[in-house]
């Protein structure tokens, strides 16, 4: 299968400035693509552009407001003549909330949502037809990467908005991806990122990498590999969780409906043991 990341080809990618999405954003550069990079944060958006160069361009927006989308897509006719092969719908927030005390907030929660669900809803309904508009009219194929999370799988306790709002994006980008299969020329893939130093997970506070973590670079490294090969699922790995302690979680999470277990098992002192030996067997 022919590569998205080539010369000429265009890039759209929200939550562009700074981790996952920037590491994305220099790798299309690198392939001598036109990107335009959207994000909330104005400096970190200059800090972007400044060191993208003149192939990038910049706009500062709120992924979770449907009309600011109207504006991008405008950019995007202008910049680009509406021509995207590579739509990156990755911009999150991970604002911590429960259901007990100040988190239990319900406006922490919708700020969630708005922005790690409507973010993705709100892309693919502004700019997919323009994607089909282009499949329709040339042979130019398009990637659509939707960023989720292994916290919408296997739904670790302690962050239910985040949680939900990743899981909800993984049933989106699946009926995407089921919706378009008769699309020859549009593709639609799920980012699953292993544990990434990125901003989200503590990098802006100036620390050296752990150990553990990979770098955006080696997730869009990864990602560029998955999409060559037009595979859905791009489970990311992580210097600790290999893929196949990835597949055994998943497959425990979603034997707690199949066996009657209590939810989120995996996390509950009596099944502590049956789990421990459950990671030790093969697949």
């Amino acid at each position: 299968m022919s590569s998205i990341f080539c010369p000429g080809n265009t890039a759209v990618i929200t939550g562009g400035a700074s981790g996952i999405g920037f590491a994305l954003a220099k790798k299309c550069v690198s392939h001598g693509m036109q990107v335009l990079l959207v994000d909330w944060d104005v400096d970190s958006l200059a800090a972007a552009k400044e060191s993208l160069g003149s192939d990038s361009l910049t706009v500062r927006m709120d992924v979770g407001r449907q009309e600011d989308w109207s504006t991008l897509k405008s950019k995007i006719l202008d910049a680009f003549g509406g021509r995207i092969n590579l739509l990156a719908l990755n911009a999150g927030v991970g604002v911590r909330t429960s259901f007990d005390g100040p988190a239990s907030d319900p406006g922490l929660f919708r700020k969630v949502i708005d922005t790690n669900l409507f973010g993705v809803v709100n892309g693919i309904s502004a700019l997919l037809p323009l994607i089909k508009d282009m499949s329709h009219s040339s042979d130019s194929r398009t990637s659509i990467v939707i960023t989720g999370s292994k916290q919408g799988i296997t739904n670790p306790p302690g962050n239910p908005a985040y949680n939900a709002s990743k899981a909800a994006v993984k049933s989106v980008a699946e009926q995407l991806s089921f919706d378009l299969q008769s699309e020859k020329n549009i593709a639609v893939h799920l980012l699953v990122p292993g544990w990434t130093w990125t901003p989200l997970a503590g990098a802006s506070s100036g620390g050296e990498k752990p150990d553990s973590a990979w770098s955006p670079a080696q997730v869009v490294d990864f990602l560029e590999e998955k999409v060559r090969h037009g595979s859905f699922w791009v489970l990311c790995p992580d210097n600790d969780v290999t893929e196949d302690m990835d597949k055994k979680r998943m497959l425990w999470g979603a034997n707690d409906a199949v066996k009657g277990r209590a939810p989120l098992s995996r996390w509950r002192d009596e099944f502590k043991d049956e789990y421990a030996s459950w990671m030790a067997r093969d697949l």
